[in-house]
């Protein structure tokens, strides 16, 4: 088989092979061999290439080696210092902060101290003993003071050194370069340079996996080395990750070299040479992988070393020069994002943590450092974009608020067009083809809302719906731990704050007349799992709604209240659906679900119903013909992974059952969430990710469950217009009460009344519509007392504001 055939066959999810790999050696068209490698990089990274915007930290450029090809490490110089001190350090930093930066990259010499006294002097009167110790301080300094995430470039280190390291940076790195040992030789590059031998640097790279930590290494081409060592060493670094999952990305350096050096006349390795090697390493390592080529070491060559397979530029810093090769400048990010472009590219931003490792913090990302990994980056692990978050009274951002509705044509990839084809089949998306449309950003973004907007439009017409309703939560006693919630009260509560209360029957009663009188035709009750309730309990409130207003319908208990209700009375789940049913339920809300995975509820809700007995409880219902909501509680722990398989298993179960009447996605409230205030949380979805949710969900769920709820509590009056354009075509209840929201730190009121309710429609171009839970129309007279109660309400708010104003 000829090379070109074989690169032309070459399969997406095989590996190079050593004798593979070697065998392109020769190669001389590189064409097959640069398209195989195009082809990988965009089954795992579609048109992203990334970056991270970081600030250079030059801590010291003494060294103990003597590489002949380098100019960032030289011997100490009259009249300068070893070290930059803490101001110079914070300096750089708060200067990198200020242009947007979150990495703060430290670079320096290996060991020092062992070779120069100035090094062992200064450290001395800055207070430490090693170059390594310094090292730590400074990157605990520049993360506390700044809030950029350390990078740390230290050379070789053992257990100790990573265990002491790990707390204070996102992520670590160095630079394989060779496994050639022939290259520490007499007149080689790397000859008297005792950190640059192969063994030591791979056994740091060994450790670096044991201590799991993320890591960045590469090799540096055109310092004497074979291409056939390029491919060993490449191996090695393969092997090295097959065993331990830690290194993010693989550099492939070009060498330049230097006036001032031994290597000075030597010549730079060709465009080709370069562009041989990058590809080789794309078919070498995993789709996965990310492949990175400096850009400030190939000016004139960007679009090229795209073609060759890479995925990533590296570090690109605004503010400081490449102190390694501070003859390249940095290209300016406009230029950079320009020539990606010219590629069939997009330039996006990363952090120093790859999104792949980002995503799974719990493994990669030290406890010390997850609150503010956390704080900046959405639920695929790339940085959040704005401060914007579910529950606050902030305005959409606008970069993103004007993309769910474009005045202009759209561009959607190959791939998102099939997916949405599929829709428009009715052929059912699998969880790859969900997670690629939660990841949809830019036009792709757009392409979807516009999607789903459409699909609303086919379906629902332009009527957006709504219920007047009133939420009773009967008690906020609790003894399950969840660590989303801060509505729970009790002894064994994460969160005590407020009065604990449980309300009476006379009370539930009384709150019911009420809600009829105000023109409701829904009374939602929930509350928490009060330790003395027993099934009876249940029962004996859907007996005092029922005696208060036989026709108010009842929407009540979660899967867990149900389950635990049926415990308690030592009964199955379909006996006490049975029971309840009889004694007036109606509807079951589809709350208790957060993430339908097991990987999420053991973080979040580990001592609640698992994803399994969810579904049995919510099967029994819907063969009792007691409908329900679906929900979903999104954007703390939980990835796009988890979002679609939980897609999945609400719209497996309505095909199966059918009793599902609306999706309700919930986007997390973190203010006062414990598991947020602890540091273990993101704040909640991002803007973006919110709106995807409810496009997703339209575009996932059809033709099963055609109403798509936007819950205006979390939203907000703007959001829930954004969501309208995106295939959302109900608004939920008026509430009347509302607690749980509230309690988290949620700033929206406890009701909007219909008129409101019915002026945030308007004001979209729909027409709105008065329903009950399951989607008649409301009775007219329903209507009128509702409408009637409402200018009362609103009577009432605008004196309390007269009167909070003098």
């Amino acid at each position: 088989m000829t090379e070109q055939l074989f690169l032309e066959t070459f399969p997406l999810n095989k590996r190079l092979t050593r004798e593979e790999a070697v065998s392109l050696i020769g190669l001389e068209d590189l064409t097959p061999l640069l398209a195989a490698a195009g082809r990988r990089r965009d089954v795992a990274h579609g048109d992203v290439v990334s970056y991270s915007r970081k600030v250079f930290i030059p801590l010291t450029q003494l060294c103990r080696d003597v590489c002949h090809y380098c100019t960032f490490a030289h011997p100490p110089r009259k009249g300068q210092r070893a070290y930059l001190n803490r101001d110079e350090v914070l300096a750089i930093a708060r200067a990198g902060r200020e242009a947007g930066c979150k990495e703060a990259l430290f670079t320096l010499g290996d060991r020092p101290e062992a070779r120069y006294r100035l090094a062992r002097e200064e450290l001395a009167a800055l207070g430490h003993a090693s170059t390594l110790s310094y090292l730590a301080e400074m990157a605990e300094l520049v993360w506390k003071e700044t809030g950029l995430l350390p990078h740390l470039n230290p050379g070789l280190l053992s257990e100790e050194d990573f265990r002491a390291l790990r707390p204070l940076s996102i992520s670590q790195g160095i630079m394989l370069e060779t496994v050639s040992d022939r290259l520490c030789g007499k007149g080689m590059a790397h000859y008297g340079s005792p950190d640059k031998v192969p063994a030591a640097r791979l056994q740091t790279l060994r450790l670096a996996g044991e201590q799991a930590v993320p890591f960045t290494s590469g090799i540096l081409i055109g310092i004497g080395e074979t291409r056939e060592e390029r491919i060993d060493s490449l191996l090695a670094l393969r092997d090295i990750n097959d065993a331990h999952g830690h290194i993010q990305e693989i550099i492939v350096q070009n060498f330049r070299p230097k006036p001032g050096t031994l290597m000075k006349d030597v010549a730079a390795p060709a465009t080709d040479d370069h562009l041989w090697t990058i590809a080789v390493a794309r078919l070498l390592f995993e789709p996965a992988m990310n492949i990175q080529a400096p850009p400030n070491l190939s000016p004139g060559a960007l679009r090229q070393l795209v073609d060759a397979g890479i995925n990533d530029w590296g570090g690109v810093s605004p503010v400081t020069p490449d102190h390694v090769n501070p003859e390249a400048p940095w290209p300016h990010l406009e230029e950079l994002a320009t020539e990606t472009a010219k590629a069939g590219k997009v330039l996006t931003e990363r952090l120093a943590i790859y999104p792949s490792h980002a995503r799974d913090a719990l493994k990669w990302v030290d406890p010390a450092m997850r609150t503010s990994l956390y704080n900046l980056v959405d639920g695929d692990g790339w940085p959040r974009r704005d401060s914007w978050c579910p529950g606050r009274q902030d305005l959409p951002p606008e970069a993103d608020a004007v993309l769910v509705k474009p005045k202009r044509p759209v561009q959607a990839s190959a791939r998102l067009q099939a997916i949405l084809g599929r829709v428009d089949n009715g052929q059912l998306l699998d969880t790859d083809d969900i997670v690629h449309l939660f990841r949809a950003r830019g036009d792709e973004f757009s392409a979807v809302c516009r999607a789903a907007d459409e699909l609303r439009r086919r379906v629902n017409g332009d009527v957006v719906s709504y219920v007047v309703t009133r939420n009773i939560n009967y008690t906020n006693i609790c003894y399950f731990k969840c660590q989303f919630c801060a509505f729970s009260k009790g002894k064994l509560s994460e969160n005590l704050r407020g009065r604990p209360y449980d309300i009476g029957m006379d009370e539930i009663a009384g709150r019911v007349r009420e809600a009829w009188d105000r023109g409701a035709t829904e009374v939602c009750m929930q509350g928490g799992i009060h330790p003395a309730y027993t099934g009876q309990k249940y029962l004996d409130i859907c007996e005092a709604v029922a005696g208060a207003q036989p026709n108010m319908h009842l929407h009540a208990f979660s899967p867990l209240e149900v389950t635990q209700g049926a415990q308690t009375l030592g009964i199955s789940v379909p006996e006490f659906l049975a029971r309840l049913k009889d004694a007036g339920l109606k509807s079951l809300p589809g709350t208790a679900a957060e993430v339908l995975d097991d990987e999420v509820r053991a973080i979040l809700c580990s001592d609640k119903i698992n994803t399994r007995e969810w579904i049995e409880v919510m099967r029994a219902a819907h063969a009792l013909k007691l409908r329900s909501t679906a929900t979903i509680m999104f954007g703390h722990v939980d990835r796009y992974d988890h979002w679609a398989r939980h897609l999945v298993r609400v719209r497996d179960l309505q095909i199966e059952t059918g009793g599902f009447t609306e999706f309700v996605p919930l986007p997390f409230v973190h203010m006062e969430a414990p598991i947020y205030l602890k540091g273990r949380s993101r704040p909640g979805p991002t803007f973006r990710e919110t709106i995807l949710m409810h496009a997703v969900a339209r575009l996932v769920l059809h033709p099963h469950i055609t109403n798509i709820q936007a819950s205006w509590v979390k939203l907000g009056p703007d959001g829930v217009r954004h969501c309208l354009d995106a295939g959302v075509n109900d608004l939920g209840g008026t509430l009347m009460d509302e607690s749980i929201s509230r309690s988290a730190g949620a700033s929206f009121g406890q009701e909007m009344t219909p008129q409101e309710m019915e002026r945030i429609i308007v004001s979209t171009g729909r027409l709105p519509r008065l329903r009950t839970t399951l989607y008649d129309n409301a009775p007219a007279e329903r209507r009128t007392t509702a409408f009637a109660a409402g200018i009362r309400t609103e009577s009432a708010s605008r004196l309390v504001h007269t009167e909070n104003a003098r």
